[in-house]
């Protein structure tokens, strides 16, 4: 599977959670508003609000809003979300919101009206003075702020696992067997001397920022960032799963190969990165009461790190464990070569370490 195609599962994905998540809502709404209301006592309903009807007319709004909601989202993201805050990110999603709310909502009604043979209004400036509009205006306004805390839940604490800790999997800790890479900027104390630290904050940033458009490619997840460290993490299958713990090294390194007129104009460098990678059974448990978070513990990431911290030493941009290359789907992408075996910091026995090269 190629990069492209890599992108288009990811942008179609986003669409369906998108579409399921707001025909959902909106039939949820439904539901709420106008069920058995025509059996309440001194309330007369018209055939628009029969559930029959009603139903399959919110259900189709709320298929257009996750088509709309996913666009904007997938927009903000693209060409805005870097620049601005996550509240300013929030107000400028509500007012665009509004505006295709207004446009999907005339739609949805002249469908319906031909499907049903309804009266409803939808008139030049029907919503102004519609309260049912506004009300369903509030509603989804409540209910892209849910999708959008569950968003950021999931980008802080990783796919899934946001899911899992309201489940409390990991009150008490488990075992998993889990790939870990540490991914560390080459020269950065030659670098940040040079820049001062303003200058050196912003290209951290950056960089980060090109790493995070990569790693949805690749099913990673960001366990956390350490300085100019960023330290990912797949459960064990999906890192193994076409090479991904591999591949996602090379693309973000050729991600910045392809940007280094920008960051050669704005920062006088074109950065690299060194990595290491190592996988294996370890603990996860949830930590912490203020701040909590999911954290890993055991030798699996003591041996990622170590691994990294070799880079240098051997010369390469990447070093990998033979236990975890031995699991590889050895293809035509990567050769890879025998580097010997080190003693590493803290280790009383050698490990196998090897690089890997395109070819």
């Amino acid at each position: 599977m190629n990069e492209q195609q890599r992108k288009l599962n990811q942008i179609f994905k986003q669409l369906g959670q998108s579409i399921v998540f707001w025909t959902f809502a909106m039939t949820l709404f439904a539901i709420f508003r106008y069920y058995g209301l025509g059996e309440e006592e001194g309330i007369s309903t018209g055939p628009e609000h029969q559930g029959s009807r009603i139903l399959p007319i919110f259900a189709l709004f709320g298929f257009f809003i996750g088509i709309i909601s996913a666009l904007i989202e997938f927009l903000l993201d693209k060409y805005l979300s870097k620049r601005i805050s996550i509240g300013l990110n929030l107000f400028i999603s509500m007012l665009i919101y509004l505006i295709f709310i207004i446009i999907l909502s005339t739609i949805t009604i002249e469908i319906s009206n031909t499907i049903y043979d309804l009266k409803i209004d939808n008139a030049v400036g029907w919503w102004r003075k519609d309260k049912t509009f506004w009300t369903v205006v509030v509603y989804i306004n409540l209910a892209a702020l849910v999708f959008s805390f569950i968003q950021i839940a999931n980008d802080k604490f990783g796919k899934g696992v946001f899911v899992k800790m309201l489940f409390g999997k990991y009150k008490e800790p488990k075992e998993e067997k889990r790939i870990f890479m540490f991914l560390d900027l080459k020269s950065s104390t030659t670098i940040a001397e040079k820049l001062g630290h303003f200058k050196y904050s912003q290209l951290i940033q950056d960089c980060f920022y090109d790493l995070n458009e990569v790693v949805p490619e690749y099913d990673a997840e960001i366990y956390q960032y350490v300085g100019d460290e960023a330290v990912l993490s797949w459960p064990y299958q999906k890192g193994l799963s076409n090479n991904n713990c591999v591949r996602l090294f090379f693309t973000f390194r050729k991600k910045l190969f392809d940007k280094t007129d920008y960051y050669t104009n704005k920062y006088g460098i074109s950065p690299e990165f060194k990595a290491g990678l190592h996988g294996g059974i370890l603990m996860v448990a949830e930590v912490g009461v203020v701040k909590k978070e999911v954290a890993y513990h055991g030798d699996v990431i003591n041996t990622s790190a170590r691994i990294q911290a070799e880079c240098n030493a051997h010369k390469v941009p990447i070093l990998i464990s033979e236990k975890l290359l031995k699991d590889l789907d050895r293809d035509d992408f990567f050769s890879t070569r025998h580097l010997g075996d080190v003693l590493l910091k803290g280790k009383k026995k050698e490990v196998k370490i090897h690089t890997v090269e395109m070819t």
